[in-house]
């Protein structure tokens, strides 16, 4: 009874999905922020209500995989373009009219697009896009690259324009910590990081607290394991609050640039308290992004980061340092480090040589 009550609080609070069977797959990534960002092209959030309402309650939709996924980028300065997804609709200007390229198995920031849509076509291209891949992938083709593209495309019943005059600046990292304007007038965001993507009661409730006293009671997360509260006219108050409530606030932070996962205090798979490891090793040496992962999937980071520790006992790391010529974590440096010795060499370390 608990459980069902907890359950119904949380869909009332608009946290779940409109129908069980939409679930799994509400795998819809904007820009935390949509609508208020200055360099938006258009105001993602309508088109993007649009798409999950219809991934929740198209019935077929619910055979997708549970990781399948779709982007929209509305040109934002603040926007996770590094992250692969199924089908990326990417806004751009031409000629004085906002059309949506668009790709497949990629992502704005790093592929360039196959085709685009006007804008007023947007939810039309996903449905096809979706549509098309349920009646050419098998069972075992659970995700869009692994179809061939060109198969994709010559099903697509939608007329489709050239992408010429496409391009996408990149996103500008530091914006996901600290007080920036809104296109609004007078209104600004504040952006922090949970440390190490840990979020406590306390923590949550405060910035809950602080977004009714000092926005308009809403509060955003981030791809960055953070949180942003937005429409605030009084930004520093906010920042001093959520500093003390235990959110980092500046880049300068020491755990600032540290990723890790869940590691072996929650997850089976982890061969080492990554958590824990990250918090030793920020205190160690600060101003290069290390990715502390528990095994070989990479949950915690879609990028590969410039120094990736890869667990492979309790307390030990083999260190990797990105490399284009490298797939995966990049280029093996060190077998078995310890934290203490890991911390040794980054310090040693031009930065010039573990961070592009």
């Amino acid at each position: 009874a608990e459980q069902e009550a907890l359950i119904a609080r949380l869909l009332a609070a608009g946290l779940g999905p409109s129908n069980a069977g939409g679930d799994d797959v509400r795998n819809l990534m904007l820009s935390p922020s949509a609508g208020i960002d200055p360099q938006m092209l258009f105001d993602t959030r309508p088109l993007a209500a649009q798409i999950l309402a219809t991934l929740e309650n198209h019935p077929r939709f619910h055979e997708l995989s549970a990781k399948f996924a779709v982007q929209l980028d509305g040109g934002e300065d603040l926007a996770m373009l590094e992250h692969h997804h199924d089908l990326w609709l990417s806004a751009f200007v031409r000629h004085g009219e906002t059309l949506l390229a668009f790709g497949l198995a990629g992502c704005p920031g790093l592929d360039a697009p196959l085709a685009a849509v006007p804008l007023g076509q947007g939810l039309e291209l996903v449905v096809a896009v979706l549509e098309t891949f349920l009646d050419l992938a098998t069972p075992e083709q659970m995700r869009m690259r692994h179809l061939p593209v060109d198969n994709v495309l010559s099903h697509l019943r939608l007329p489709l324009l050239p992408a010429d005059g496409f391009t996408r600046p990149p996103s500008d990292a530091s914006l996901q910590v600290g007080t920036y304007p809104q296109v609004q007038k007078n209104q600004f965001y504040v952006a922090a990081l949970a440390p190490l993507g840990r979020l406590d009661p306390t923590m949550l409730k405060g910035a809950a607290q602080l977004a009714s006293d000092y926005g308009d009671g809403t509060l955003r997360f981030t791809p960055w394991q953070g949180v942003l509260v937005p429409n605030v006219e009084k930004p520093h108050a906010v920042t001093e609050r959520l500093a003390q409530l235990g959110f980092i606030c500046s880049l300068g932070h020491p755990l600032a640039r540290m990723i890790a996962c869940t590691g072996s205090s929650g997850c089976a798979k982890g061969l080492a308290d990554t958590k824990a490891d990250a918090v030793q090793l920020a205190a160690l040496q600060s101003g290069v992004e290390v990715h502390l992962s528990g095994c070989p999937r990479s949950c915690a980071a879609a990028h590969t980061a410039p120094v990736t520790l890869l667990a492979v006992s309790p307390g030990h790391y083999d260190l990797y340092f990105r490399d284009a010529a490298q797939p995966g974590f990049g280029r093996l440096h060190a077998r078995t480090l310890s934290i203490e010795a890991a911390g040794a060499l980054l310090r040693a370390r031009p930065r010039s040589n573990t961070d592009d």
